[in-house]
Parts: structure tokens; sequence; C-alpha cells
């Protein structure tokens, strides 16, 4: 079950924290998901000092914490830091979405809309490669750059256009986008349009968590003698696992499911039995308990152990085939 209340926030916190100092290898994405839950607590102090934490070693993502600071700063009363640490962002010029993502709509959701707009405009004119595949993650700087300038009455520019492409949903962008969409449906109640706009920024907020924590909704992957051993010594999981074929359909079948309703960032985490059985010990449960195989798959996505999932064009396929995506579980 996800986190609900902020006491559910407190507590997968602390876990977290738990985990990392058992899996020092993992320290960085560990305490990066443990501060979105302190954020979503309210305990934006302690956020702040896991970020200051990450960003007093070597961290692998240095911009990526230096945003996600910026923003949590903002919001309990340090504009002044929060801005600061945005520009010198933006002058360090991320290679990567999330970052220019976490800044845009910081900016965004403190009303600095041609702020938004320049931080957008600038990360796609870096980073949207011409004519060549995009990435979930540009796809989503895309839209939040179109979004902006919807809400600046912007005309229509290239990436505007790409956004348009590339968006699946029945509501086409500039639909979605409209500031005052309720008013053209024929609404003339202002609570209606703030409601709408409320609707609209939780929205946001759920895409920026699901791109700027490295955290994806992940589906576990046995390879077959992995599995094997798995179901030798633990036969009470031949119910979740009947077979190897089974299971290998299985995984992609439940991740289009996800895709096709919605669900951003999916990955799939290699599963080995010495891992879940220790895992298994550390929750005081047994491994037989299958339960704990979502549980098991979750603190694996955690540790930054999860492969994206569709695989590139052309890529290998996920099962370990060493044949193409596309021709085999893709096809």
């Amino acid at each position: 079950m996800r986190p609900d209340t902020p006491a559910d926030h407190t507590t997968e916190a602390e876990r977290l924290l738990r985990t990392a100092g058992q899996y020092p290898e993992d320290r960085e994405p560990l305490l990066l998901r443990a501060a979105a839950h302190l954020e979503l607590a309210g305990e934006r102090e302690r956020a702040t000092s896991l970020y200051d934490d990450l960003l007093a070693g070597e961290p692998v993502n240095p911009l990526l914490i230096r945003s996600l600071k910026a923003a949590n700063l903002w919001e309990y009363g340090h504009e002044a830091e929060a801005r600061a640490i945005i520009d010198g962002v933006r002058r360090a010029r991320p290679q990567e979405p999330a970052p220019w993502e976490i800044v845009a709509e910081t900016l965004e959701s403190h009303d600095e809309l041609e702020a938004a707009e320049a931080a957008f405009s600038e990360a796609a004119g870096l980073l949207v490669p011409p004519g060549e595949e995009v990435s979930y993650a540009l796809q989503s700087l895309l839209s939040g750059r179109h979004r902006v300038r919807r809400m600046l009455a912007l005309p229509h520019d290239a990436h505007d256009d790409l956004a348009d492409r590339l968006h699946t949903a029945e509501v086409p962008l500039d639909e979605l986008h409209d500031p005052k969409r309720l008013w053209a449906l024929g609404s003339s109640d202002p609570a209606e349009l703030r409601a709408e706009i409320t609707r609209l920024r939780s929205e946001l907020g759920s895409y920026r968590t699901a791109l700027s924590r490295p955290f994806p909704v992940a589906v576990l992957h046995w390879p077959e003698p992995e599995l094997d051993e798995l179901l030798a010594a633990y036969p009470e999981l031949e119910a979740e696992y009947p077979t190897y074929t089974a299971h290998l359909t299985d995984i992609e079948a439940s991740l289009r499911e996800l895709a096709q309703s919605g669900t951003p960032n999916l990955g799939i985490v290699p599963a080995t039995v010495p891992s879940y059985e220790a895992f298994a010990a550390s929750e005081s449960s047994t491994p037989a308990n299958p339960a704990l195989l979502p549980q098991y798959a979750t603190t694996l996505a955690a540790r930054g152990r999860a492969t994206p999932w569709p695989p590139a064009r052309g890529a290998e396929c996920w099962c370990g085939s060493g044949r193409a995506y596309g021709g085999c579980h893709g096809a």
C-alpha cells in the first residue's frame, strides 16, 4: 500500500533510511526517496538535511539534488536561497531533463511563468534531439513547456508541435493546458475554475514526483536459473510462477497494462534468491510469503536497480534472450 498520511510518509522515510544503512552502495537513491517522503510529511527541514548530507559527499547526480533542494526550500520560506540554487543549476546546463523540469516547475508553481518558460525552452534546445526518438523524461519536459507557453498565450513553435504529436491521451494538450478550459465548456462558476487549476497542479505534482525521484514502478524478473532455485526452495510460490515462460509473459502484460492506465516511469528489477532471502530476513518474514514479493521489488527499485521499460528502440529485450525487444517480447 502506498503511503497516504503524513505519518505514513514519515514511517516510509524511516524505513528507507534504515535500508540505506544496510546498503551503503545504494545510499543516494534511497536518501532521495526518503527526502521525498519527508517533504510529503511536511518535514521539510529534515528533507533539506538529507539533501545537504548527499551534497557533502560526491553524489552521482548533484544537479538533481540541488534542484530538489531548491524546490523544497522555496516551499517553507527560503525563497532567496532557492533562487540562488536555481540560477546555479541553470548555469551548469544539466545534460539530463530532470533538474531542468524541477527548476522550471518550481518557478511555475510560484507564478514565475516567464522564467519557467525560459528554463523549459533552454532545456528543450539543449536536450531534445532533432529527428530522433524522444524519451519519456523529455516528453514530460516538452509537455511542461507546452503548458507554460499556453498559460502565457504564446503561439505554437516546433517544440510545441512535437509535444502535441507525442501526446497520446484523449484530451489534446491545448485543451488540457488551457487555464480557462472550464469557461470554454460553458462554466460561469469561479469555484469550478479554481478546482480545475487545483486539479492541474495536482497532476503536475504527480508528474514531477515520477520524473524527479529515481524510483520507477517496478516488476520483478527472475532469470530462469534463479526462478528454478526459488521454486525448489519455496514451492509455496509456484502459484505465483507456474512456469518460466508464463513469468515472462506476465511481466510484459503487467507493464503494458500499467502503461495503458497512464502509470509513468516503469521498470524491471532483476531478482536473485540470496538477495530475496536477505530481504525476507530483514523484514522478519519467510521468503515463502508471496506478499513479500512486491515489497522486494519496491526496495530493489528504491536502491536504483531497475531497468527502464520499454527498452529503447533497437535495444536487447529485457528477458535476456539476446534478441531485440521489438522482435521478442515487444512484438
